[in-house]
């Protein structure tokens, strides 16, 4: 009896450390801009047609946390036959941590859209696109 609670015990321990790595996030889509990588994730580790929730990091070469100010990110999709062009503002809050923020965007569509980021603050100025499949 009691190696089977050890063993319980064991599995409870192993299964609460495995989702406890990196708070539940999953990458969608990582990018380098000048000399930061930039990652965008979320719980789903993807994004969906309609409301999503996300978080954007930014590190260094070293993989330190880079504070890069003001930022500006939305989605776009050229037009295509009768649909017309499509583009979804991301908002975007800061956090505790320093080159992490937390954003919303709504996607109008499954499809594939391009994220369009830009920054400008104390880890320098600097652009990146990447395309995006929303779900």
């Amino acid at each position: 009896m009691k190696s089977m609670i050890y063993v319980g015990f064991v599995c409870l321990l192993f299964l609460s450390a495995c989702g406890q790595s990196g708070g539940g996030d999953a990458a969608i889509a990582t990018a380098r801009a000048g000399e930061l990588n930039v990652t965008l994730s979320n719980a789903k580790g993807h994004l969906t047609s309609g409301q999503n929730e996300f978080k954007l990091e930014f590190k260094d070469a070293a993989g330190q946390p880079a504070d890069v100010g003001a930022i500006t990110l939305f989605f776009d999709m050229p037009a295509m036959g009768a649909m017309p062009y499509m583009k979804n503002d991301a908002t975007l809050t800061t956090t505790e941590k320093a080159g992490v923020y937390r954003g919303t965007v709504n996607l109008e569509m499954k499809s594939t859209w391009q994220a369009r980021l830009s920054f400008k603050g104390p880890a320098g100025e600097g652009q990146v696109n990447f395309p995006i499949n929303a779900k």
